[in-house]
């Protein structure tokens, strides 16, 4: 009976009736669940494949599992009868306007009419799905599923007609054929050849593939008997030192004849060191490159050739670590955390426009009810959750997730309101880790200002997604507590002395430092006056004085609040010498961690161990992102690019030339001292720029603004060619 019940679990759909006409007809079918039970799901395979010197390394923080029991349902209207097919993965049941069929149907007929079609489906192991696909019905992000139904039956066997459900609209991501089953996914892989092999006298070999990768390692014409240990390394050193990698694998070999054999975990590395015990011969080495096979939409080129190798590079880290999930990096971690994956969104927006990631990590990261710690343990990361579904929805315009994830919205921002203290702002408690930065001697003590500023933001991202979902009450309620914190801050923290914010609150009194933190996210949240401004540009962000940042992470920041300053060609020059030091020093993709100051191998080393350091860590990629925004100049003004901008700064560049991926097409910017080119897929877009002579553009009509400042209204389809001179 048990095997009988666990075959049904995956069972077989029957032949798919035959015609093109009807395939195209249920095109629309794909894969639904619980909305965020998927995503969990996948992201607890993906974390604990974590390994350190081949010991299990899970995760830091609670994990959570998805409902086992689900219950979906759609209602349908037809004007005529229908077959319908049905797939689920797990034991299910179904029934058609309240009434059981029997058994476990795999295809079913719904008379015309209107009727609902209810399926519930129990799995412990994998998320429970559902696939249903007929001629007009099939599933879609419009079926409505519940975790608990709340019916009762009374004694004379009537069924409840009211109840206290919540449904809510399923989740879904692109298993659209019902062999695709959600559980069975992985990534994509493709073979890879080695760059140079080494061989050495006690048979071991040093592989070099050339540059920064990640995957399986494919050892061929593999014979004899006994150990063989792979030591991974992001550079040579690292692979070298068998007592101080980072990852290794060890093979049990028993192959009296030669055959292929894999690694059983991916791994980052560009070196492998291959250590066979004596009596194990090995022929030669490839790989299996795993990835997750998304489109380059987004595209940058300049006048300056080390720029363009910047992008590029910075590209394939942002392709190295974008995953099941937005991870960190590829070699230590890969794990999902929040302050990465937020930085991740936004470079996202510029070069992939994936939105099925974005919500996958989002998900992911929030987890389930009750919240008993911030995300990943921190505080700021919490608030970089809340900021990033204000922005996907700015970028977007996907209400449908914002209605899904609300609900856990509100029970987060509840945790996060119920641990301020007596005097209203956040404080590290017991448990919570304020991050901030790698920085050392960076002070956590008391009520840090950026803190507060992060949370601000966030309780501005709740008004807006209340806005999005109708609750008025709670918009009002999360922008007037948002109102009342910034000013707040302001009385407290901003000292017209130092024409800055200081950095925290201890015992009660602002502290005398000051640190670049919470001023730079002060000029992009757009929360300073143009004076306050000015004063934060010379005192903070271009005074030597304040402790510089030595993080990718923090230099993303810092660099977009000066080009929002219209810093551009200071902020080019800090692009090349940055992220031009780094390819400088061999890298092939971008770090955690770089100290212009460090050479050679002191660039390898991080938490006190040789190689800790993470030589791929999708925080570097950041220039993707100020590029796209800053330089080219697209964002968008409301949500989902109905409208947008586009103001062009060459920055101190010949000409550049790139598009912007937006929801409904690419935005193409061709710019030089001369000539600005534009042309918009969709939306309504404003060009903006500055000309010290009149412009002119066939076709359209230029407006003035005063002071050289000029507009351009862009509809959608059309290319425009502006004639000016750049100031």
């Amino acid at each position: 009976m048990l095997n009988s019940r666990l075959n049904r679990i995956a069972f077989v759909v029957a032949l798919a009736l035959g015609g093109q006409v009807r395939a195209q007809q249920a095109a629309k079918a794909t894969w639904i669940w619980y909305p965020g039970d998927y995503e969990i799901w996948l992201s607890n395979q993906m974390q604990n494949r974590r390994t350190e010197r081949g010991s299990f390394f899970p995760p830091f923080w609670r994990l959570d599992s998805h409902y086992p029991l689900i219950d979906f349902h759609q209602d349908f209207d037809l004007k005529q009868a229908e077959e319908v097919e049905l797939r689920a993965e797990g034991q299910y049941n179904v029934k058609l306007d309240g009434k059981l069929i029997t058994g476990y149907p795999t295809r079913l007929t719904v008379p015309a009419g209107k009727h609902r079609l209810n399926i519930k489906v129990y799995n412990q192991q994998h998320v429970p799905a559902v696939f249903v696909q007929g001629k007009t019905i099939e599933t879609d992000g419009k079926w409505l599923v519940t975790y608990e139904d709340k019916e009762w039956i009374d004694a004379s066997g009537k069924v409840s007609d009211q109840s206290g459900t919540t449904w809510l609209t399923a989740g879904s991501w692109n298993f659209d054929e019902a062999q695709a089953l959600p559980s069975a996914f992985k990534l994509k892989t493709e073979p890879r050849r080695a760059a140079k092999v080494t061989r050495n006298a006690d048979g071991s070999l040093l592989v070099d593939f050339g540059r920064e990768t990640f995957g399986y390692v494919r050892l061929h014409g593999l014979q004899g008997q006994g150990p063989t240990t792979l030591y991974f390394g992001e550079s040579k050193e690292e692979a070298l030192s068998v007592e101080g990698c980072e990852t290794l694998e060890r093979l049990e070999v028993n192959q009296p004849q030669k055959a292929d054999k894999l690694t059983t975990l991916t791994k980052a590395f560009r070196f492998v060191n291959i250590r066979p015990e004596k009596g194990v011969t090995v022929d030669s080495v490839s790989m299996l490159y795993e990835y997750a096979p998304l489109t380059e939409r987004g595209r940058f080129r300049c006048s300056d050739e080390q720029l363009n190798k910047i992008w590029d590079v910075a590209a394939y880290t942002m392709q190295l670590t974008s995953r099941e999930f937005f991870i960190d990096g590829i070699k230590r971690d890969r794990w999902v955390w929040s302050g990465d994956a937020y930085q991740s969104y936004l470079m996202n927006y510029y070069l992939y426009f994936d939105t099925p990631t974005v919500n996958r990590t989002t998900f992911a990261l929030r987890g389930k009810d009750p919240v008993t710690s911030h995300v990943n343990t921190i505080m700021d990361y919490t608030f970089y959750w809340f900021i990033g579904i204000y922005d996907a929805y700015q970028y977007t315009g996907d209400k449908t997730v914002v209605q899904q994830l609300y609900p856990r919205m509100q029970s987060l921002m509840d945790y996060c309101l119920s641990r301020r203290n007596q005097d209203g702002y956040m404080e590290g408690l017991a448990g919570d880790w304020v991050f901030i930065d790698w920085a050392e001697g960076l002070s956590k003590k008391g009520e840090v200002s950026f803190e507060q500023l992060l949370l601000c933001r966030s309780l501005e991202s709740m008004a807006l997604c209340a806005n999005v979902v109708g609750d008025q009450a709670g918009a009002r309620k999360y922008q007037q507590l948002a109102a009342d914190l910034k000013a707040k801050i302001f009385a407290t923290y901003w000292n017209p002395a130092k024409g800055a914010l200081v950095h925290s609150r201890v015992n009660g009194h602002p502290t005398d430092n000051v640190t670049r933190y919470a001023n730079m996210f002060a000029i992009f949240f757009d929360y300073l006056s143009q004076e306050q401004e000015q004063q934060v540009k010379k005192s903070v962000l271009l005074n030597p004085q304040v402790a510089k940042i030595t993080t990718p992470y923090m230099r993303f920041y810092e660099l977009e609040a000066l080009c929002a300053l219209g810093e551009q060609p200071y902020v080019l020059k800090e692009m090349k010498n940055y992220w031009g030091g780094m390819l400088s020093e061999g890298a092939t993709a971008f770090w955690e961690e770089y100290d212009p100051a460090k050479k050679g191998t002191e660039n390898l080393s991080m938490y006190g161990r040789p190689f800790g350091k993470s030589l791929c860590h999708a925080w570097g990629a950041s220039p993707i992102y100020l590029l796209g925004k800053y330089y080219l100049g697209v964002k968008p003004l409301s949500a989902g690019y109905a409208t947008y901008e586009v103001v062009p700064t060459l920055g101190g560049l010949q000409w550049m030339e790139g598009s912007v991926p937006t929801p409904q097409g690419d935005i193409a910017v061709r710019a030089t001292p001369k000539e600005l080119k534009v042309k918009g897929a969709s939306g309504t877009g404003t060009l903006r720029f500055k000309s010290k002579s009149k412009p002119s553009v066939k076709g359209a009509k230029i407006q003035a603004k005063g002071g050289g400042q000029y507009e351009l209204q862009l509809q959608p389809g059309r290319e425009y060619v502006v004639r000016y001179q750049a100031l």
